[in-house]
């Protein structure tokens, strides 16, 4: 059975959740935040010669990216006209909040801490903030088919990547020599990836139904009435 998140998930680090990363460049963090690549080989038991601090900074942004993920599904359910879209959004949000639960155990299990925000966790958490930035900032400005079409394509793209980074962690977990660490891979990876699987062909199945609804749809006269008669038009087959 799937891990369950038996909370809301934390979607983005602070100082007030706990949050650590580690110091670089502009980057300024107080001492009881701060993390060392020293203090990462130390405390993540990954074997067989690997590269410590870049697995603990990859899964963060594999972890990061879900949290994006989850936030993205709680916009795109909230914008949505079409029913069909909601439900689908709301279950799948459903499903990424168990995926952070997982990835959060995972990274606790190897010796890590789930509240560290590594270098390219930080890169994620703004590439998922500008995918939700358009959708946000123009949903009063775009007509309905516009916003329906843009929301399923940044579900396209965010799953797209969700899916191939459970994909490269099952590989980093075959990279592992045998014992308790690419066990705990193996059985995140079992839980997930079937969903994720189906993630992502969903989001790309409706996004091409949608967009030939559209493209099929007779011209009329008058923008206006193109868009709303194509909008109850799109309504009717994806319901």
């Amino acid at each position: 059975m799937t891990e369950m998140a038996s909370t809301t998930p934390t979607l983005i680090e602070t100082h007030d959740t706990g949050g650590r990363t580690m110091p670089l460049g502009m980057t300024c963090v107080q001492p009881d935040r701060a993390i060392t690549a020293d203090a990462l080989q130390q405390a993540i038991t990954v074997d067989g010669g690997m590269n410590v601090p870049f697995i603990a900074g990859t899964l963060g942004a594999f972890l990061a990216h879900e949290r994006a993920g989850a936030a993205l599904y709680r916009v795109a359910a909230d914008l949505s006209d079409n029913p069909m879209l909601v439900g689908k959004y709301e279950e799948f949000r459903r499903e990424t909040d168990d995926h952070i639960a997982i990835y959060e155990s995972l990274i606790g299990k190897l010796g890590g801490d789930p509240h560290y925000v590594s270098p390219a966790a930080r890169l994620t958490e703004q590439l998922g903030a500008k995918l939700l930035e358009g959708p946000v900032l123009l949903a009063g400005s775009v007509d309905l088919l516009t916003l329906e079409t843009t929301l399923l394509e940044a579900v396209v793209i965010a799953e797209h990547k969700c899916r191939d980074n459970w994909v490269l962690l099952a590989r980093l977990g075959d990279a592992l020599p045998e014992g308790a660490a690419r066990t705990a891979v193996e059985d995140a990876v079992r839980r997930v990836q079937s969903q994720e699987e189906e993630h992502v062909r969903w989001a790309r199945d409706t996004w091409f139904q949608l967009a030939m609804t559209n493209a099929q749809h007779p011209v009329a006269s008058g923008v206006l009435g193109v868009v709303e008669r194509a909008a109850h038009k799109v309504k009717e087959v994806l319901d």
